[in-house]
């Protein structure tokens, strides 16, 4: 006898289109493909974002692989068919009818797929082996068909995050930057670079620039405000770094003239160490007295 799966959920529950699309998706996997059903979890832990599922979707989820007993999933033996107190126990004791919510969820999302009995209810007939032959409850195929796609999404959320991490960080530096050399540039009395423009009038600046990073730091909000950011520092450096060289052109002659002293080809070269000056007076003293006898002769 052919096994029969139904197509659409028990009760009022509705079938969409996105419901249709998983279950095409599960049905034309590869039925060698394999994959490690935690990888693939942490994918979508990762993607959640993504794929619109909550932390506490999440958590369900882990309690349906854990019925599951291998640790690949490949084949088509891939449904769970836990009641909804052994998944309720499983997902830390999560209320009734907040776990039909998340089991909503992870459906709509196109992660598990739904598969009804005629009453409802979640079970398997199993032949006289022992082995299941039928099951009805939670199909796990989609995320074996899926698999690609969220390993994708994971990654994409990933380098999203680390360019939201380097733009921050650079909008960081600048600040401080920006902020210390205004506070050195008006101490040291450095005239402003720009025409017009005292420091505290490019302090404004600085600080109106600031004013519009949002609330909620998306990359494409701070890319532009990281990047004049960095404009206004590297003027403001600019600056510094002008006046440093106007008021101290001394330094780099001295530094010059050093080289060139040093630099003398035509230098005597001393060979030997020159004597100290104890050992010149002493045999000064000692030629004074053998002159004296002879003098007085």
């Amino acid at each position: 006898m052919e096994t029969y799966y139904s197509t659409t959920p028990f009760g009022r529950r509705t079938l969409t289109l996105a419901h249709v699309a998983s279950q095409v998706a599960a049905k034309e996997r590869p039925p060698e493909k394999a994959v490690h059903k935690w990888r693939i979890y942490q994918a979508i832990c990762d993607a959640r974002t993504r794929l619109g599922v909550s932390e506490r979707a999440l958590a369900v989820l882990n309690a349906l692989l854990t019925f599951h007993p291998e640790t690949v999933l490949t084949g088509e033996d891939l449904i769970v068919f836990p009641s909804n107190a052994q998944l309720a126990r499983r997902a830390h004791g999560m209320a009734p009818a907040t776990l039909r919510r998340h089991l909503a969820v992870l459906v709509d999302a196109g992660i598990v797929i739904r598969r009804d009995s005629p009453n409802g209810k979640r079970y398997a007939r199993r032949g006289e082996g022992g082995e299941v032959e039928l099951a009805f409850g939670f199909d796990l195929g989609a995320l074996v068909a899926r698999a690609d796609e969220f390993d994708r999404l994971a990654a994409e959320v990933a380098a999203a995050d680390r360019a939201l991490k380097l733009v921050r960080e650079r909008i960081t530096l600048c600040r401080r930057d920006i902020t210390k050399m205004i506070a050195t540039a008006i101490e040291e009395g450095v005239p402003a670079g720009r025409a017009g423009q005292a420091w505290p009038e490019i302090h404004g600046l600085f600080r109106a620039i600031l004013g519009r990073v949002p609330r909620v730091p998306t990359l494409a909000g701070l890319e532009p405000i990281a990047e004049e950011l960095s404009l206004l520092a590297d003027e403001i450096l600019s600056i510094l770094e002008s006046h440093t060289n106007s008021t101290n052109p001394s330094a780099n002659e001295s530094q010059d003239e050093r080289h060139k002293q040093n630099s003398n080809t035509e230098a005597p070269i001393e060979s030997e160490p020159a004597p100290q000056e104890g050992r010149v007076v002493a045999v000064a003293s000692s030629s004074d007295r053998t002159a004296k006898p002879e003098s007085g002769i």
